[in-house]
């Protein structure tokens, strides 16, 4: 029996061989050009083998798998690129025939004569769960721990290799439509129901459970390969057909703005393929899937929401040779609404936590916030009763400075007032050991001016976190001048061990993206005082791909914080700093009509009590005179959005505040849902040339105003025909890290 390095192959005496997958040296199983290669020889083993009757397939793994390594698809693009030059249409030809070889090997173990059985024991996901859809049966693990799902679209792609074409075989196409347009992870009790998995079994059985579907005789022929097989939902060209699939491009249109080829393609794929045999089908998404890749979005969502992710979660930015931290115990200063969100997520991933505050009251409301959130989860099936009290019994509230003694980490979210930061600093400082991190969450003091309260500045770093910190994936990881590589790296292990991705940010006024928001929302204001109806503010912003519009961001985080951020500017800056217009506006909101934002139920918004919804506040027309609705350029509006905040990531990168443009374009994704089509704040200007950005930019300027005026980096970029992965080429001198 052949060898295989990411497979063993056993068959039992009842003729059924077991094919586990596991790779080495990789904590996950992926499908790479290795993997493909063996898994067509065990296709051809098992049915050219007299004596094996099937074959169940299952992952020695925890996981099953995570689908198609997108690094396979890069290179693949790399190919494309290169042969383009020379041939576009070998090229594209070429490429075709690439995307379409894991379309063919699922195929050929689907047609292969001998019944396959797909033994799902964790997560499987994108071309994992192609594979299992191929397979004649499958069976998951009644486990929390197993999630299927087709995902692609969130990185700008979609299931290539056959997805669109066996769901909604096997399941009505309304759910199959919903499936495969949003990504949609399913527990195995949702793929039975969808009909999308055959049985449920014990996790200790599911092996067993598998070869019992053999031996109780399963056909190897799929459904669709049946004489007479009838889809699920019908034809297309039928009553069915008509009332789902005009209202599904209606809907898609209202979710996505045409912004994700994608998510147009996947209906294309799935209409066009249910109205032609199954290989035709399979033929009709290969085209579309190789049309897609090709495309500007695709390109720089996989690398932005990828792989660049995948390698800041692992650590990108961490300094080498510093030993990895495993924390016994962490503290957290201040038991406020972001203390005590940071202590949750600090208790989630299993690490002791103090939480302390000036008294025990306060200690401990910030500890109940913990249990409201576990409470929540409970309600929703997230979580068990034992899971919250496990979590509970790691956080000490406490209003005693001696419990913080044994700290590997400190971290400080009072009040954003230096005063109160310098006496808890000193405290802290006096109890921890010297070797301890002290870090600050604050978001608009600069950490090199927070160091100086500190005996050990080499120990001070800043760790700001975003609202809410449960649900906020990205923290911004902030050096101070003296902060040491150690602080650092202690900075981003604690970052990673509560699962959340750290970007490593410069000190500056704002950091990275705070700054940029301030962008987009001062923008908004300069439209509302060119007369701008407010209505179509919010509309372009979303159109332009933001997931929320300037207006009602604002309101999120209070208009009378916007006017303490611009009267702060004014006091450190001077006046020329802020916009006079802009500020008698947010001056107008607050001192005049009483408009705080969300928090006093009254800002840009009226926020009626429930369960009424949110309105713009009618009061907004009268406060400048309304240009015409139907004579403002809306592309151009949705232009200004996205260029504002692009040319800040700019020039954040010519002060050197970031320095890696996987972090400038990941963090404007994760923090402020900056477009995700775009792959990011750089990857929008990169996407279209650094020269027809910047010819863009001046048009604005003139129009607009200096906040257009494009950086001399971004001129010189032009010049050089350079992108900012060119130009801040984040893997030089070093390897790229296999996702």
């Amino acid at each position: 029996m052949a060898d295989y390095n990411n497979f063993k192959v056993e068959t039992d005496a009842d003729g059924i061989a077991l094919v586990t997958w596991d790779m080495p040296g990789r904590s996950m199983n992926v499908f790479t050009e290795e993997v493909m290669d063996e898994l067509n020889a065990i296709v051809d083993q098992v049915a050219g083998d007299a004596n094996i009757k099937g074959a169940v397939i299952t992952s020695g793994k925890d996981t099953f798998s995570g689908g198609a390594d997108l690094t396979m698809l890069q290179r693949m693009l790399g190919m494309f690129a290169a042969e383009s030059a020379k041939d576009e249409d070998k090229a594209i030809k070429l490429l075709f025939d690439n995307v379409g070889r894991m379309t063919g090997l699922f195929r050929k173990l689907e047609t292969c004569g001998k019944p396959w059985v797909s033994a799902i024991n964790g997560t499987c996901m994108g071309g994992a769960f192609e594979m299992s859809l191929a397979c004649h049966g499958r069976v998951a693990a009644d486990s929390d721990k197993v999630k299927m799902a087709l995902p692609e679209v969130k990185v700008g792609i979609f299931p290539g290799a056959g997805g669109t074409q066996r769901v909604p075989r096997l399941t009505d196409p309304q759910s199959a439509l919903q499936m495969l347009t949003s990504g949609q992870t399913l527990t195995p009790k949702k793929a039975k129901a969808m009909n999308l998995i055959h049985e449920i079994a014990e996790p200790k059985k599911l092996v067993e459970a598998a070869k019992a579907m053999i031996k109780n005789g399963l056909k190897a022929v799929q459904p669709w390969d049946e004489k007479g097989f009838k889809l699920p939902g019908g034809p297309v060209y039928s009553a069915a057909g008509a009332n789902l699939f005009p209202p599904a491009i209606a809907i898609l249109r209202r979710e996505t703005y045409g912004n994700y080829p994608a998510a147009s393609a996947i209906l294309k794929c799935v209409y066009e393929g249910l109205l032609v045999p199954f290989d035709t089908g399979l033929r009709i998404e290969q085209r579309y899937f190789t049309e897609i890749l090709r495309s500007t979005e695709a390109r720089m969502m996989i690398r932005s929401l990828f792989v660049s992710l995948q390698e800041l979660n692992k650590g990108a930015r961490r300094p080498e040779g510093v030993k990895e931290t495993k924390f016994k115990k962490i503290g957290v200063l201040g038991a406020g609404f972001m203390g005590a969100g940071i202590a949750y997520v600090t208790a989630k991933a299993g690490i002791p936590v103090v939480l302390l505050d000036r008294d025990m009251p306060s200690a401990e409301k910030g500890k109940a916030h913990s249990a409201g959130l576990m409470d929540g989860a409970i309600k929703k099936g997230r979580a068990t009763e034992g899971e919250k009290e496990q979590l509970l019994s790691l956080i000490t509230p406490t209003d005693d400075y001696a419990l913080l003694d044994g700290c590997d980490l400190v971290v400080e979210a009072v009040f954003e007032d230096s005063e109160i930061k310098k006496g808890v600093t000193e405290k802290t400082e006096a109890i921890i050991k010297s070797t301890a991190t002290f870090a600050s969450n604050t978001s608009t003091i600069p950490i090199t001016a927070l160091a100086k309260n500190s005996a050990r500045p080499k120990n001070f770093i800043g760790i700001h976190f975003f609202s809410p910190v449960d649900k906020m994936m990205l923290v911004e990881i902030i050096m101070g001048k003296k902060t040491g590589d150690k602080a650092l790296a202690v900075a981003i292990d604690y970052v990673r061990a509560i699962r959340k991705t750290p970007i490593v940010v410069n000190d500056t006024r704002g950091f990275y993206v705070n700054r940029c928001v301030l962008r987009y929302m001062s923008e908004a204001f300069q439209m509302l005082i060119e007369g701008v109806p407010a209505a179509m503010i919010e509309n372009a912003a979303k159109m332009a791909g933001m997931p929320v519009g300037p207006l009602a961001l604002t309101d999120e985080t209070a208009i009378d914080l916007a006017q303490k951020i611009m009267k702060q500017t004014i006091r450190d800056l001077g006046e020329k700093a802020v916009d006079p217009e802009q500020f008698k506006l947010v001056n107008t909101m607050v001192d005049t009509h009483g408009r705080f934002g969300r928090k006093n139920g009254k800002g840009f918004y009226d926020y009626p009590e429930k369960p009424a919804k949110k309105h713009l506040w009618p009061g907004l027309k009268d406060l400048y005179r309304q240009q015409d609705a139907d004579s403002i350029d809306v592309e151009e509006l949705k232009q200004r959005f996205l260029a504002t905040i692009a040319l800040e990531a700019a020039r954040v990168m010519e002060e050197g505040i970031v320095i890696d443009p996987r972090e400038a374009d990941v963090g404007s994704i994760l923090a402020f849902g900056f477009a995700p089509y775009t792959g990011g704040a750089l990857s929008y200007i990169d996407g279209m040339g650094a020269e027809r950005f910047v010819k863009l930019a001046k048009k604005l300027q003139k129009k607009y105003g200096a906040q257009f005026k494009a950086p001399k980096l971004l001129l010189d970029m032009a010049q050089k025909g350079e992108s900012f992965y060119d130009r801040f080429d984040p893997y030089a001198g070093k390897e790229k890290q296999a996702a």
